[in-house]
């Protein structure tokens, strides 16, 4: 009876190590399972990260190539501003060749080409006028006084430059092609 009795609490005992070994187990299931959990969120967040890199390394090229495409165009424009300073040069050898009346060609031959034009004040045209009025004739030398008003100054280059001589135009006569003329 007592070999029964050894056996039976070796029996009891050997249950509950094996119950101890069952919780155990599951214990090791749930942890291999949060385990497996963390790792696919690594992994998740590896290929978000990934993406990111790749948007990043696009967005650096798009902007090398903006870069290369507004280096291009700083190059064209410094080609059209030397191209248009060529231009320019050229344009007031060819005028200076006119003679104005007292000293008005001494004013066009000072016109300062090298100037640059700084991008915040945009060309208002005030230099064109003055230039297109100096190498045209006056007409207010022409017109009558009473169309002025009192406060209005003559013109700076009025007693330079003398009036243009008027001419008459011809009628036409009535006829065919063969009366056009050519000047």
């Amino acid at each position: 009876k007592s070999l029964i009795g050894a056996s039976v609490e070796r029996v009891e005992h050997g249950t509950t190590l094996v119950d101890q070994a069952g919780v155990t187990m599951a214990e090791v299931v749930s942890s291999i399972k949060r385990v497996t959990d963390i790792m696919g969120e690594i992994s998740a967040a590896s290929n978000e990260q990934a993406l990111g890199v790749a948007q990043v390394g696009e967005a650096v090229s798009q902007m090398d190539q903006t870069t290369q495409q507004n280096a291009a165009l700083v190059e064209e424009m410094a080609a059209a501003a030397s191209s248009l300073k060529a231009q320019a040069q050229e344009l007031v050898q060819t005028v200076a060749v006119f003679k104005l009346a007292d000293g008005a060609r001494h004013t066009a031959a000072k016109v300062n080409v090298r100037a640059p034009r700084s991008a915040s004040s945009p060309f208002e045209g005030t230099e064109r006028r003055s230039l297109a009025h100096a190498a045209k004739p006056a007409k207010a030398a022409v017109t009558p006084a009473s169309k002025k008003s009192p406060t209005a100054k003559p013109p700076a280059l009025t007693n330079r430059v003398g009036p243009a001589p008027k001419t008459q135009p011809k009628p036409a006569p009535a006829g065919g092609d063969e009366d056009w003329e050519t000047f």
